[in-house]
């Protein structure tokens, strides 16, 4: 069972890599993922929103929770298909593609976005 990782970050373009780097001991679809939930808030709240990252183990021993906290409760993500002209819009596509599940919990002063991924044998680098 993996460990539970929290961060606390500014949403920034560098902290991407860095919350990569973070989570190094992952798979690659849970840096994905993480990544792209980060990038939302980048894109939909604002850069330098605090945000609170969690990987999570979860009670099954196949998933793996991805959390993500940001203090706009009134954002929500929104599944959208985007034009093959678009340059953005494909993150929750690709979410929605790889966990079994996600969505959206709201707090009064923030929201967790979260998926639950398949884990797989082995982490890559």
């Amino acid at each position: 069972m993996t460990a539970h990782l929290e961060l606390h970050l500014q949403a920034t373009p560098k902290a991407a890599p860095e919350l990569r780097h973070w989570l190094r001991d992952h798979t690659f679809e849970v840096r994905l993922c993480a990544t792209e939930l980060l990038t939302n808030v980048i894109d939909h709240v604002g850069e330098g929103a605090p945000v609170t990252v969690r990987v999570i183990p979860t009670a099954s021993p196949e998933h793996t929770r991805i959390e993500v906290t940001d203090p706009a409760p009134g954002a929500s993500p929104v599944l959208l298909s985007a034009t093959a002209a678009e340059e953005s819009g494909r993150g929750l596509l690709l979410l929605d593609a790889l966990a079994d599940r996600w969505g959206v919990e709201h707090g009064r002063d923030r929201k967790t976005v979260w998926c639950e991924l398949p884990k797989t044998t082995t982490p890559t680098s």
